[in-house]
Order: C-alpha cells, then sequence, then structure tokens
C-alpha cells in the first residue's frame, strides 16, 4: 500500500529545496534578472546570454509558488523576473519579447520564437493571479492578441513556429539546433495551449476558449497519432507529417497536460476525450520506461536507436503523468510507476550535494558533462510543477 502522504510530504520537501537553489544561486545582483548559465558545481558564467524562457519560466515558478503557499519570498523573486522581462525582453516597436539579450539586457536575438512568447504569456497569466494587477492582465491580452494576429493559420488552424523581430518570414524556425526546420511544432502548440489556459483562468473571454479548444481538436486531428498513441512532432503548414524521433518526455508531459486545458474550459466532450488520450498516451510512453524507474529520452524509429540519456525533465513529467493515469483509472500500477520515477529521480537526477537536480544521466548512471544545472533550458519549471500538481492532489483527493 503507497502511504500517499508521505509522497506528498517528501515532495513538499523537494519543492521547497528546489526554490531554495533557485533563490540562493540564480539572481544577478548586478544586472537584475537571472545568470544566464550555472554549472554542476554552482559556478556562475557571468557573460552568459539571458533567455527569454529561462526568465518566463522562473517568472511563472515563482509566481506559481506564491499562489500555491502565499509565502510573499518567492513573489519577490517573481517580480525580480517580471521587471527584468519587461524593461529588457519586451521590443518596444513591434511588439513580443526577444529571444535572448546579453547580460546587461541589451537584445542579443531579437527574433521572435513563438514558443518563447507562450511561455511569456503564460507566466504573466500566473504572475496576475499573485498580484492582481490590471495592467499585468492587460500585458497578457495584447500578447495573446499578438499572437493571434501574427502567428495563428487563419486558413489550415494551429500556429506558425518564428519570425523576425519585425514578424516577417524566417528560413530557419528551429527551436534549438536538434530541431526539424518545419513551420508548425507540436512543442510550441502544447506550450501555446497551456498559456492561454492559463490565461483563460484569468480572463474568461469567448475567443480565447474557442482557440483552446482548436488546439485540442487540432491535437486530436493531427498531433495524437492514431495507431501508436505516441506525439508526431513535426509538421508542414498544411499539417503533412514530418517524421522524427519519439520524444516520451513530451508524451508523458502532454498526456496530463492536454487532459487539465480541456478541464479549465468546462468542455465536458473534450474533457472526456482528452481523459481517453491521456490513458493512450501514458501507454505509448511506457515503451520508454527502463526497469529502475527512469524514463529514456528519445527513441528514432528509422534507425531503430534508442537515445540512452535520462533527462531530467521527463523524470519530472513522468511522475506527474503516471499520478494522473492513476487519478483517471484506478490502476495502482500509474501509481506505483509515478513513485518509481521519484525514486528514481532521487538516486540519480537529483544533487544531493550541490543542489537542485542534474541535466541527465548516461546509461551507466554517470552524470551528463557540459550541461548547465541553471541555464537557458535548464529552469525550475517541470520539477516545481511536477511537485505543487501532485501535491495538490493528494491533498485535494
Amino acid at each position: 500500500m503507497i502511504d500517499l502522504e508521505a509522497y506528498s510530504a517528501e515532495l513538499q520537501h523537494e519543492f521547497k529545496s528546489i526554490l531554495h537553489y533557485w533563490m540562493r544561486y540564480a539572481a544577478d545582483p548586478v544586472h537584475g534578472g537571472f545568470y544566464g548559465s550555472i554549472d554542476n558545481y554552482n559556478n556562475v558564467n557571468t557573460e552568459a546570454p539571458k533567455g527569454l524562457v529561462l526568465h518566463a519560466r522562473i517568472l511563472w515558478t515563482f509566481s506559481a509558488a506564491y499562489n500555491f503557499t502565499t509565502q510573499h519570498e518567492y513573489l519577490a523573486v517573481a517580480e525580480n523576473a517580471f521587471h527584468f522581462l519587461r524593461n529588457f525582453f519586451s521590443d518596444p516597436a513591434y511588439g513580443g519579447a526577444y529571444w535572448t539579450v546579453e547580460p546587461g539586457g541589451r537584445p542579443l536575438n531579437d527574433r521572435k520564437q513563438v514558443y518563447g512568447l507562450a511561455f511569456y504569456l503564460y507566466a504573466l497569466a500566473e504572475y496576475q493571479r499573485a498580484t492582481q494587477q490590471q495592467a499585468v492582465l492587460a500585458t497578457a491580452i495584447d500578447l495573446f492578441r499578438l499572437i493571434e494576429a501574427k502567428s495563428f493559420d487563419t486558413r489550415r488552424k494551429g500556429y506558425f513556429e518564428a519570425f523576425a523581430r519585425d514578424w516577417q518570414p524566417l528560413s530557419d524556425l528551429r527551436l534549438s539546433p536538434k530541431d526539424a526546420n518545419e513551420q508548425k511544432t507540436m512543442n510550441t502548440h502544447l506550450h501555446i495551449i497551456e498559456a492561454y489556459a492559463n490565461l483563460y483562468k484569468q480572463w474568461p473571454d469567448d475567443l480565447l476558449r474557442q482557440r483552446i479548444v482548436q488546439l485540442l481538436e487540432v491535437f486530436d486531428e493531427y498531433m495524437i497519432d492514431k495507431e501508436s498513441g505516441h506525439l508526431l512532432l513535426f509538421f508542414d503548414e498544411d499539417w503533412q507529417y514530418r517524421p522524427d524521433v519519439i520524444s516520451y518526455g513530451h508524451d508523458i508531459e502532454a498526456a496530463w497536460l492536454l487532459q487539465q486545458c480541456a478541464t479549465i474550459t468546462g468542455d465536458a466532450y473534450w474533457t472526456d476525450k482528452m481523459k481517453e488520450h491521456a490513458l493512450r498516451i501514458t501507454r505509448a510512453a511506457i515503451e520508454g520506461l527502463d526497469t529502475d524507474g527512469g524514463l529514456w529520452y528519445e527513441y528514432n524509429p528509422a534507425s531503430k536507436t534508442l537515445v540512452k540519456e535520462k533527462h531530467w525533465w521527463p523524470q519530472a513529467e513522468a511522475m506527474l503523468g503516471f499520478f494522473n493515469a492513476w487519478e483517471i483509472s484506478g490502476n495502482e500500477w500509474y501509481l506505483q510507476a509515478s513513485l518509481n520515477s521519484w525514486n528514481f529521480i532521487q538516486q540519480y537526477i537529483r544533487d544531493n550535494k550541490q543542489g537542485e537536480w542534474f541535466w541527465g544521466v548516461q546509461a551507466d548512471y554517470t552524470v551528463m558533462q557540459g550541461y548547465d544545472k541553471a541555464g537557458f533550458w535548464k529552469c525550475p519549471y517541470h520539477n516545481s510543477r511536477a511537485c505543487m500538481e501532485i501535491i495538490h492532489r493528494i491533498q485535494h483527493s
């Protein structure tokens, strides 16, 4: 018999530990905002660029932490992130936000990556909930309308991936060098719907709700493979699928997150539909589950090769995704899988000496080297969110 109260207590301790790490090491006292890169030994690279995703995820994390605990020390961190985003990332000429800035705040890469804008919107909605500032809500609504005006595909639905600073087309749309260069991606759509659903809780607008439902339709029609249940990742503008890897982390993240977004709209049909999909996608993700409780990173069907790495964020999403599947189905196997994920994290992913979580481990459990402990992609979003969600669900079960 699994002791849910003990599970919750452990995650409450971990949640505080994660936030403590970021409060202690990540803030830049010279320029404001947060350092662009911190290594496994907590050495800061003060010259590293500062990313939109990092700052938006910190804003979301500490706003959500304040909303979860009402502890004002967390709101102070959120305020630092908000002011740096507003003062240095926001583009006063063309709207939206830059992708990266220099440590002091001067624009570096001024492209408009819609994935980054989605996280900024997601964070603004959470910060508005924390502060109840109408100006923050107005900024979030303006950003929603800008994404709709510039990125929404009025003919085929969905959203285009990236633009130049002035919203002109780009030849290279990729979020990162490992991605396919395609007009539409699952990853960006997943975080647009996440952002829109979070905004809808603060601003129940009819068009916003319509767009959330349309995004659910897009996932149902194009992005969830009808045979395998895996998420399909890359598409051209006409929704022609471009074969790529299977991402087990995105599978298990989408499984619970799409269901949550549907629930927020109050649409009974899509809520039930996404519960069905949640179980299908979770079963597909189990293909990437190792016997030690860890989730492998990716599988390439074309070459039939497994990327034998276990990154931090799929483990966090597995904790929550399996817990969600247990809530839907009542099948105790999923609850044990959630706990196994947590046990794997404690044993191999969490840095018990220096704090926070490592980027990941290799197949032999050696820590992956050359990656950030905190940085452009390594943020407190996945792990803190998993903790908050599971704690909340246990407390309200």
